[in-house]
This record gives structure tokens, sequence and C-alpha cells, in this order.
């Protein structure tokens, strides 16, 4: 979308709406035919396709005007990857959380390889909200001692940061990944790559905000975050 032309220019229905129903869907394990009755339940008519395209529109574009506002996780990574199915056929979501819970990073890919831990690890390295990680804690995937000695070879990575692969003290990202699987399970999987991207990023930024990671956004405070997106928009809620 071209922001100078405004993001809701052309659509037939208020940003108020448009918004809600994104940020619903994203945060709740519903259907967009779920959503449909419940926009219907409020007196809003519109079809299951024209809420799939408002995901497809405007869930990246959530993810890319909050994180500028996310706050600054630590040094500690505990990385894994969860599978998504895509027209039948099993993807991966790399995701990264720090010691704390809070989210790193994700990064969606067809391949589970060396080559997507790097492109991984270099997407979670350029956010604002992150820093160089004093500790990488894995599971025995022989794809991240590879992309690790590359990485601090290149000067990408810290050279003194620790790679761990210890599965126990991943639990905390493995039980992060049961969120995820919830909020993909009522949409029986993705129809192609691009669409499974889109809605994930909507799907994980809308989880740090309910874990607090948004500055001047409480993490249980329903209003606050619509009245906080919608500014984001350029809109009032």
């Amino acid at each position: 979308m071209r922001s100078k032309k405004g993001p809701f220019k052309g659509r037939q229905f208020t940003a108020e709406v448009i918004l809600w129903a994104v940020r619903w869907y994203l945060q709740f394990p519903i259907s967009y035919r779920d959503l449909e009755r419940m926009l219907a339940d409020r007196g809003v008519a519109v079809d299951h396709t024209t809420l799939f395209r408002w995901i497809q529109a405007y869930a990246p574009e959530l993810d890319k005007r909050l994180r500028p506002h996310l706050r600054l996780t630590t040094g500690s990574w505990r990385v894994d990857e969860t599978y998504v199915k895509v027209k039948g056929r099993w993807m991966y979501l790399y995701r990264a959380v720090d010691a704390r819970g809070q989210t790193i990073d994700f990064l969606f890919s067809a391949k589970r390889d060396a080559a997507a831990a790097r492109r991984f690890f270099r997407k979670a390295l350029k956010q604002a909200h992150t820093v160089n990680p004093r500790t990488l804690t894995v599971d025995k995937n022989a794809a991240y001692p590879s992309a690790c000695k590359a990485m601090k070879k290149s000067g990408e990575l810290w050279r003194f940061t620790k790679l761990r692969q210890v599965k126990y003290l991943n639990n905390i990202v493995e039980q992060d990944h049961r969120r995820s699987k919830r909020l993909v399970r009522p949409g029986l999987g993705f129809k192609s790559f691009h669409t499974a991207r889109r809605t994930i990023a909507g799907y994980e930024i809308l989880a740090m905000v309910r874990k607090g990671q948004v500055t001047a956004m409480p993490a249980n405070d329903m209003p606050a975050q619509a009245t906080f997106i919608a500014h984001l928009f350029g809109r009032t809620a």
C-alpha cells in the first residue's frame, strides 16, 4: 500500500470497522466465517472474502507500523522452528523469544536449513528492539551451528555469542509456539506461501502487543490498544 494515498482509500467500510476486524482476527482463534457472523451481530454486513483481503492488506502493515514502538529485548535468545501447513505441504516458522518470553522475531520459510537459519538471524539482528545475543539456545538441528559459525566469520554475529544446543532450555519458546498453532487451526491451513507469510506477520506482532512489548500500550487494555493502533493509521478510535 502507498501511504500517500491513505491506507483506507477506496475501501467500502470505515477504518474503525476494518481495524476492529483485523485486530480481532489476529488475536483470537476464529475463522473468517466466524468473524463475518460477529460483525453481522453488530449490524455490519461484510463477506468473509472481504475479511480475508483486509487481513492480507493490513496484517503486514500493522507489523511495519508497530515495530518502531517495541521495547528492547534481552540478549538471551531461545530459538526454535514450528510447522505450518501450506496447501498440503509443511513449511517452517522460525521464532525466537528471550529469557522473559518476549518475542524477538520470526521468519516464515519454505525450507529448514542453514540458509534459512541465517536469514532468520539476519532479520532479527536488524530490528531496533533487539541486541546481539550473548547466548543462542537452540535444539539439535545441525543447521544452527553452521549458520552461527558462518555469521561469526562474516562479522554479522558477535564472536563471543555462546551457542547452546540444550533442548530443555528451549521449553519457553516451544510453549510459545502453541499460541501460533491455536490461531492457525480455525483456518485449516493456508492456500499459498505469501498468504501465510502476511497473516503470520499479523499473528506475531499482535502477540507482542498482548505480551506488553509495545511502549505506552498496556498488555491487557484492549481499548488502549485500539486507540494506539488507530493513531498509527492516522485515525481516532
